[in-house]
Formats: C-alpha cells, sequence, structure tokens
C-alpha cells in the first residue's frame, strides 16, 4: 500500500499550475546526479505526456551513465548553452526546481531563475527549503526526490498515463539515491512503487547494469590507486577519508562520474561507519560524507563546511585548499568522537 504522505493541498496546487501554464522548464542542482535526472526527465516525459512545451536545463555536465535514459539529448548544459537556456528561463511561465533546498545550489542559474516571472514549484526531500518557490514541497524523509514525483503523478490522478520511459527515469533516481537500496531504503513503500514501476514495463536489471557496470577501465585504476594510496583510516573513530587531487584526477584520465561511488566503499571494511572523501575540482574542493546507523553527515557537513544534506549522505565544498580542507576535517572530527565510538558500540552488539 502507498500512503498519501504528501498534503493533498499541495497536490492541488501542483496540478493547478502545471494544467494552467504550457510553457515550463526543469532546473535542478550542479553536478546532477541519478536523483536529480531521475526527477528532472521523469516529470519531463510526464509533462509531455500532457503536450506541455518542456525544457530542462542542468548547471554542468552529467556522467556518461546517465545519458542512456530517454529525453537526456534533449537536456539543455547551461555552461555550454548559456544564451538559449537564459532564454527558456525567461520565458518560462513555470518552473520546477527539483532536488535542491536553495538557490546556490545550481550555480550561475541561479540569478536568471530568481529574476524569472515564472511561477515555481519547489520539488525536495532536502533539509531547510528556501523561500523563493510559490509552491513548496519539501519532505526530507523521503528517499529521493524521483519518489516524490512518482506519487505527485500518482496522486494527481495520472498513474495510468506514465509510460515505461517516465518509470525508468523515476526508477534511476530512486535507485541510484539510495546507493542501489542499501540505504535510507527501509519504507516498506519504495518496494511497492518499485512493484508499479515494474507493471510499468521497466527493467530493473538491465537499469542497474546500464548504472553500474558502464563505467570505464581508467575509473578502476583510478579506484585501485586512490584505495591503495590515497585511503586513511582513524581507527578510534571509526572513520575513512579517501582524497584526491586535480593532478592525480588528470593522471587517471577522470571523466565526470569516475569518482562516482567511492565514497561508499570504506563502509564495507569492519569497523568503518562514517566514510569522507575529499575530491579537488576545478574552482573549488568537494566533500562527500557516507555513513552507516544514526551517524548524522548532515550535521558534520554544515558544522564543518557549510554543506548539507541526508543523516547518512550529505555534501560539502571548501575554497581552501586541498591540504587544508583536509587539516579542517581532521581537527573537527575529534569533537564527533563520543558519538562515533557509541554508534560503533551500537553496532558490534
Amino acid at each position: 500500500m502507498i500512503t498519501k504522505i504528501i498534503d493533498e493541498e499541495k497536490i492541488q496546487q501542483a496540478k493547478k499550475e502545471i494544467l494552467n501554464h504550457n510553457n515550463i522548464v526543469i532546473v535542478t542542482h550542479v553536478s546532477p546526479d541519478g536523483d536529480a535526472l531521475g526527477a528532472s526527465l521523469g516529470l519531463y516525459q510526464f509533462l509531455n505526456i500532457l503536450e506541455k512545451n518542456v525544457t530542462v536545463i542542468v548547471p554542468n555536465a552529467y556522467p556518461d551513465f546517465l545519458k542512456w535514459m530517454s529525453g537526456s539529448k534533449d537536456i539543455l548544459v547551461y555552461q555550454d548553452k548559456k544564451a538559449q537556456a537564459d532564454e527558456a528561463i525567461t520565458r518560462a511561465e513555470l518552473i520546477f526546481a527539483l532536488d535542491f533546498n536553495t538557490l546556490n545550489r545550481i550555480g550561475d542559474m541561479a540569478t536568471v531563475v530568481a529574476d524569472a516571472k515564472a511561477r515555481t514549484v519547489l520539488i525536495d526531500h532536502h533539509l531547510d527549503p528556501g523561500g523563493f518557490a510559490d509552491v513548496v514541497i519539501s519532505y526530507p524523509k523521503m528517499s529521493s526526490t524521483s519518489e516524490m514525483i512518482f506519487r505527485l503523478i500518482c496522486r494527481m490522478g495520472y498513474f495510468t498515463d506514465m509510460t515505461k520511459e517516465c518509470a525508468e527515469c523515476i526508477y534511476v533516481g530512486m535507485m541510484t539515491d539510495t546507493g542501489a537500496f542499501s540505504y535510507n531504503s527501509n519504507s516498506s513503500e519504495i518496494y511497492s512503487i518499485i512493484s508499479e514501476l515494474i507493471r510499468k514495463g521497466i527493467d530493473k536489471d538491465e537499469i542497474y547494469r546500464r548504472v553500474y557496470n558502464n563505467y570505464s577501465a581508467d575509473r578502476f585504476r583510478l579506484m585501485g590507486y586512490i584505495l591503495s594510496e590515497k585511503m586513511k583510516i582513524y581507527p578510534e573513530c571509526g572513520t575513512a577519508l579517501l582524497t584526491l587531487s586535480s593532478a592525480e584526477l588528470k593522471r587517471y584520465n577522470f571523466r565526470k562520474g569516475d569518482t562516482e561511488g567511492f565514497v561508499n566503499i570504506p563502509l564495507s571494511i569492519k569497523g568503518i561507519i562514517f566514510s569522507v572523501f575529499i575530491k579537488e575540482d576545478t574552482d573549488k574542493v568537494k566533500i562527500s560524507l557516507r555513513s552507516q546507523g544514526n551517524f548524522p553527515t548532515n550535521e558534520f557537513s554544515a558544522k564543518v563546511f557549510g554543506g548539507g544534506g541526508h543523516l547518512n549522505a550529505s555534501g560539502g565544498e571548501s575554497y581552501v585548499s586541498l591540504e587544508e580542507t583536509v587539516k579542517k576535517f581532521e581537527s573537527a572530527l575529534p569533537e564527533y568522537k563520543d558519538l562515533l565510538v557509541r554508534e560503533l558500540d551500537e553496532n558490534k552488539e
């Protein structure tokens, strides 16, 4: 059984916006992941069924292993087609903001979206949504924004119209934002939704292969390097740290998506409940955090790096050097030692 978690008022508000507007833009966050793209393309497929004029715009490039999804060829990448994207946003009557809570999460698009005359609907599952949208559908306990898109379509009365292509995109988002249903996925309703998606004709095993068995050989060489040379263990805190500099990434012919999932690997080590991956990017240092049990990565990320996310999966950014960012992490870790030790003890029971 799938319960009616989203308030009926929110459902009707979103439906009214959709029915009253024809020219619609969908935007999502910087470095779009499987959930951002799954939710965006799932909604894109649905709105096409309603014969709306829809444009999906993402701030920057996304991984190759997500480019097989139906509709991906129509996505506008803002950093490559800024003028075209700006025009689409300016002309939009309705903007859907998916899988982010504040406008600073969409990078250079933020200003033009903030200045747009369009109505805005936010659909997201992160904490503390900003006040920029006219309709806010925010449920942090949801597994993914893609799950919320499924619920929205069903509650608006359009489940029978959902296509296989729409269902595939939604499944990609749900699968990737739960680590192939290995965390944040204990709700029985998730599997009820998967059952309904399978009824739509999706092949979940094939989707898994397309996403997780579709990497380059360079990725695996990079993975071997980071695990053998760049992994540091803090056994007293049940913590592991992975780091990569831009020079190291270049050495292994890094492409967008090659480090996807690296942060999760140390959690397979006995006695590790907190894993952090710090990677040098072009203009910043990116931090990914994952945990097992009840250790709050979002709290750690917010306090140390000004980031955020979910209990077991969050991220942040740093604008100092990689070395200084690592020092910042190591300086903060002792403050959380007691909490980590308690979590370690509970895991042993």
